[in-house]
């Protein structure tokens, strides 16, 4: 458990800093697309890539593979698709048509906020003292960063929009989050598709030009893995992790972006940067230095997902099938009880 638990904590933190990558990767090439339109491009290119990497899985397949979507998935998938790819990236382009972008900024961090909330007291993830105040030391640390001197309120619409945007994106991580046992690539590639699309089609509206072909191939090739890898690793990091502590640590991805923007784009340390980065490293502490353990109670229960024959998988396989670790198969978990530190995850879902 505790190997799959720092596993975990490095998915999330991996995704945070692939998807960070995208900002100033993306300023390098931004002055000749529609920021609407770049975004389109980033998903579609995630979602080609994601694609091409399932065709070439299902031509050469081995035993460690994922559990694919099943019809009880489609449910989840199409309310975190729906939530997080259309209504989410729509409501953000109407708030950010009317309020200034410091105030964009900031209002973007209740992401983070509303995903914990929504897990903790939607979900029942659990949660104690130190895990809230990490929380809050990272969204403090995300918001000065985010700062960019006294912020203009602006149409008070605008705002509302953009903080509906955050709570979209915050439904769309705790729906993703109950269907994280099953393959994470076609997670990825269904949400990048119907995100990509809707962010192209809105670009369009919006009196987009196409950009040129080495603009699309250049926005294609961050996408594959500033969103792709980036998106699956963060359903893997549900996966292990749960919604609310996932959402904390990817919430390092703009100081990963600030990082590189130092580095290859040349912007300048600011104070802002480094007072941002001690509330986020406390936060962080904070979370890393958790230790949740008591006596739990697994109820029986049947699923599937990828494995291998640990403490929690203990069932029998026909013997005349060879059988490698990992390995997915629908398979049942009897009831037990017993001690050690674990996450919130797919098998720790008990109440406290």
């Amino acid at each position: 458990m505790e190997s799959q638990n720092r596993r975990g904590v490095a998915y999330a933190i991996i995704s945070a800093m692939l998807f960070g990558a995208s900002t100033p990767l993306c300023k390098i090439i931004m002055a000749d697309a529609h920021p609407v339109q770049m975004a389109g491009m980033l998903y579609l290119g995630s979602s080609i890539a994601l694609g091409l990497f399932i065709l070439l899985r299902s031509i050469r397949p081995s035993g460690s593979s994922e559990a694919g979507l099943k019809l009880t998935d489609l449910p989840w998938l199409a309310g975190a698709t729906l939530f997080g790819g259309v209504v989410a990236p729509i409501l953000l382009l109407f708030g950010l048509s009317s309020t200034p972008a410091s105030t964009a900024s900031l209002l973007l961090n209740l992401e983070a906020v509303l995903t914990a909330l929504i897990a903790w007291f939607v979900f029942k993830e659990n949660f104690d003292r130190r895990i809230a105040l990490g929380m809050v030391a990272i969204t403090i640390g995300c918001a000065i960063l985010g700062w960019s001197g006294r912020p203009e309120l602006g149409p008070p619409l605008g705002a509302l929009a953009i903080g509906a945007a955050s709570l979209g994106w915050a439904i769309d991580n705790n729906f993703t989050r109950k269907i994280s046992a099953s393959d994470p690539v076609q997670i990825a590639a269904a949400k990048g598709l119907v995100a990509g699309t809707v962010n192209i089609v809105a670009a369009w509206a919006l009196g987009a030009r196409t950009p040129e072909v080495r603009v699309i191939a250049a926005a294609g090739a961050i996408g594959s893995l500033s969103y792709g890898v980036s998106l699956t690793l963060f359903v893997l990091a549900l996966r292990h992790l749960g919604s609310a502590r996932t959402s904390a640590y990817f919430s390092t991805a703009p100081f990963a972006g600030a990082i590189l923007s130092f580095l290859i784009v040349g912007e300048r340390w600011t104070i802002g940067f480094g007072v941002g980065a001690v509330f986020m490293a406390v936060g962080l502490a904070l979370h890393l230095i958790e230790r949740h353990e008591h006596q739990h109670r697994h109820e029986s229960m049947e699923h599937e997902h990828l494995h291998y024959h640990d403490e929690h998988h203990r069932h029998s396989h026909d013997p005349s099938i060879p059988v490698t670790e990992p390995h997915s198969h629908r398979h049942r978990h009897e009831e037990l009880i017993h001690t050690h530190p674990h996450y919130p995850d797919i098998h720790h879902q008990h109440s406290h």
